[in-house]
């Protein structure tokens, strides 16, 4: 099953509806919401959006969109060993050497980010959410087509 890593921004897009990107990354969410895809996020992820939400709404409701968003999507851990592989990635931008790491690390299939620029030299393939749309799009067409399901 393909895996996949998805960045902040996508898991903001839809809880935020925050168009045009809200469409692509809904129809990647709602890939992992029916089993077509398992999704990762990192571990620093969570905790980044807990903080944004509490902020925004109130520790309560962040609390509960946390235990919403483990109900869909895995834990990518971002441990020593991530750590140092992202360190050892020299980019500018710490976190996405940790997204980057981390998806590795969850061996995913894909990192699936708004701005692939930055992460142009990921050990781990990087989609556009349209890019991963398309091809879990293609994936479920694909699964069921006659010849794989006469098995």
């Amino acid at each position: 099953m393909t895996r996949l890593l998805l960045d902040v921004n996508l898991v903001l897009d839809v809880l935020l509806n925050r168009g045009p990107h809200a469409s692509a990354s809904s129809e990647v969410w709602e890939a992992v919401e029916t089993g077509r895809a398992r999704g990762f996020l990192s571990a620093q992820a969570i905790t980044t959006m807990h903080y944004l939400n509490a902020k925004a709404v109130g520790a309560k409701a962040a609390t509960e969109t946390t235990n919403a968003l483990l109900s869909v999507f895995e834990v990518a851990s971002v441990d020593d060993g991530v750590i140092r592989s992202a360190l050892a990635l020299g980019w500018r931008d710490f976190d996405d050497a940790v997204t980057a790491a981390a998806a590795q690390r969850a061996r995913c299939s894909a990192l699936v980010a708004r701005n692939p620029r930055d992460f142009k030299k990921s050990p781990v393939r990087v989609l556009t959410p349209v890019e991963a749309a398309a091809w879990l799009g293609a994936t479920r067409r694909h699964l069921s087509s006659p010849v794989l399901t006469r098995r």
